[in-house]
């Protein structure tokens, strides 16, 4: 049986799978995994379809998880929270600011579920998840085991964490928990945070600041399918980056901790002037080069094309290569997306 893919991806692609099932609890998640392991099919577990590409039909059983509950116990410095791994995130994000917590704020409008989250550490204007992550609640899918990781244990880095790689196949997220100070510190970095003063701001002007700057730059992926940032911002040894900086002393650069330097790749987009190419039906957004969007009846080799064209135009301008943050699905499973686009 085919069924269709096109709601459960935000690029809104005609791809199918041979079942899809929505699960609302772990038990239910694991009965589906096993089922389908059974009978030695691939399974790919999703939450919005946010952050994902697919390549091609899918050989197996999706399942959607959603998986709800938000729990909040206080402590004395913090608030300590439980949330189901099919939570909305930006709906989490509101919630917490009506309670009166903040820490959230600068993740506003990043879409998918919770559960999302730390796989990729998701992260904009200054603040990533691993910020306010105090632990993630794993299903061990093969036996049915729970397990609690640490923010430590998840290995947390740029678009990264333990769940890309050994725990990545092995293990299903159920639940989040996060731990928001009540000594809230703003963090106004980035845009237009910059003109808020921080003696005086409050988390719901950073909330409506953060919402404005995505909703006036990014495409609404209702109206055009969108993954977000189709790639990561490159982060470079630092002699690369002041070699690219003598050519290109405007390029917005973020010096990190061990001494490399993150680029923007909006940025190094933009410089190659390919705001609204297009291939086919995909094209780059015209107002945040760094979103590949499906501009009409876009096919999977419409967007793997035109990344292939942006990757190459600013390898060849800036020696820098990008890779997507996106995740790419074959017809089996996760595939190597900067091989696919290489």
């Amino acid at each position: 049986m085919n069924h269709s893919l096109k709601a459960w991806n935000t690029f809104g692609l005609e791809q199918s799978a041979n079942e899809i099932v929505c699960v609302e609890n772990e038990q239910q998640l694991v009965n589906v995994w096993q089922s389908a392991n059974a009978l030695h099919q691939p399974v790919l577990i999703l939450g919005e379809g946010s952050n994902v590409l697919f390549l091609d039909t899918f050989h197996g059983t999706v399942i959607i998880n959603r998986i709800k509950g938000i729990e909040v116990t206080e402590q004395p410095e913090a608030w300590q929270l439980h949330i189901g791994a099919g939570e909305n995130w930006h709906r989490l994000v509101e919630h917490t600011l009506q309670l009166g917590m903040a820490g959230l704020e600068n993740l506003a409008l990043i879409p998918g579920c919770v559960g999302s989250s730390p796989i990729q550490n998701i992260g904009a204007y200054g603040v990533e998840l691993q910020r306010v992550c105090a632990y993630v609640d794993c299903v061990e899918l093969a036996t049915g085991k729970t397990q609690r990781v640490s923010a430590t244990e998840c290995r947390f880095g740029y678009r990264d964490s333990i769940f890309k790689h050994e725990y990545q196949d092995r293990y299903a997220i159920v639940a989040v928990g996060l731990r928001l100070m009540k000594q809230w510190q703003p963090v106004l970095t980035y845009g237009d945070l910059a003109r808020l003063d921080p003696a005086t701001v409050t988390p719901q002007q950073v909330f409506d600041s953060v919402c404005h700057m995505r909703r006036t730059k990014l495409p609404d992926p209702n109206i055009s399918g969108n993954a977000g940032s189709f790639f990561k911002n490159p982060v470079v040894a630092k002699d690369v980056a002041e070699a690219l900086l003598s050519q290109f002393p405007n390029a917005p650069h973020y010096p990190q901790s061990d001494g490399s330097v993150k680029l923007a790749a909006g940025w190094l987009i933009d410089q190659c002037e390919l705001k609204g190419v297009s291939i086919g039906g995909a094209a780059v957004h015209r107002q945040q080069a760094l979103v590949l969007i499906n501009a009409g009846n876009a096919t999977s080799e419409d967007v793997v094309n035109l990344a292939h064209l942006v990757r190459e135009k600013v390898g060849e301008k800036f020696n820098v290569w990008l890779e997507p943050e996106v995740r790419f699905i074959g017809q089996t499973g996760e595939v190597n997306a900067v091989e696919i686009i290489a």
